[in-house]
């Protein structure tokens, strides 16, 4: 575990805050007011970057603050036309502890890139294996069982923690990942479908973790933030009927472990 990790939340162990475990913070028009935002209302955020060149800007922002950290990330719909930053992707891997966001995509849209998709989210894996220590926060769409077999083929995951981002696969995928030792960092829009129920007894409790996915979701009709993520929470608690300060109280103990298993970062 990071040490500055480590102690600021040994520091804060009697508060319980709220925790938004995928967020693009570099994709909003004010993105140092909202850093400086999170900062203000102690929300522990993890600012997953789109591609590896977004990684220096977010570094130094985020080097100043004590509740935000930043993935390291090569997003799969990006793949197409930026799979050559994987070089770059890997050479920066040994500053951070955090992965995100990375994965495959098999939408339609984005099937021309399924191979390259692949060639990427294997070496990013294997990376992540070689130095230990990394959570990776990872979008899976029409991919899960597929996310599943590379993980467990190339990824060490006795010295890493996968956290599914926007998990949309199968209750009986979810539940195989669940035994692999993965998380999952569960958004408002994952808790209004038909099969959310199914879903949500499929998780575990204690492998979940709360997210907002700003700015590519809404609270109230407005792009969400971070500070929305108190919505989800109350949600999540209704669905599997606890109250919501329980289930706050739930997400920062699941979050206190997860950085528990975290190697120190350089």
């Amino acid at each position: 575990m990071p040490e500055g990790d480590r102690d600021h939340i040994l520091r804060g162990r009697h508060l319980t805050r709220f925790v938004d475990f995928h967020c693009h913070l570099d994709l909003y028009p004010d993105f140092e007011a909202l850093v400086a935002e999170c900062e203000r209302l102690s929300i522990y955020t993890l600012a997953v970057t789109t591609t590896p060149r977004a990684w220096s800007k977010n570094k130094a922002v985020a080097s100043k603050t004590k509740y935000i950290r930043v993935g390291l990330g090569l997003h799969p719909q990006l793949v197409g036309t930026h799979s050559k930053e994987i070089d770059l992707w890997e050479k920066l891997l040994h500053e951070t502890a955090y992965v995100g966001e990375v994965g495959i995509d098999a939408s339609p849209q984005y099937a021309k890139s399924l191979p390259e998709q692949k060639q990427v989210f294997e070496r990013v894996l294997k990376a992540c294996s070689s130095e230990g220590g990394k959570v990776l926060s990872i979008h899976a769409v029409r991919s899960a069982s597929l996310v599943l077999d590379m993980l467990e083929e190339h990824l060490d995951l006795s010295a890493n923690t996968p956290v599914f981002h926007w998990f949309s696969g199968s209750p009986s995928e979810a539940r195989r990942a669940a035994k692999l030792g993965c998380m999952f960092s569960i958004n408002d829009r994952m808790l209004t479908g038909s099969k959310t129920q199914a879903l949500l007894k499929a998780i575990p409790e204690e492998a979940m973790l709360t997210e907002t996915d700003g700015p590519f979701t809404e609270t109230g009709g407005k792009t969400s933030r971070p500070k929305d993520v108190h919505i989800c929470v109350n949600h999540l608690a209704t669905q599997i009927g606890r109250d919501p300060t329980a289930v706050q109280s739930l997400v920062f103990e699941n979050l206190k472990r997860l950085l528990g298993q975290i190697r120190r970062e350089p």
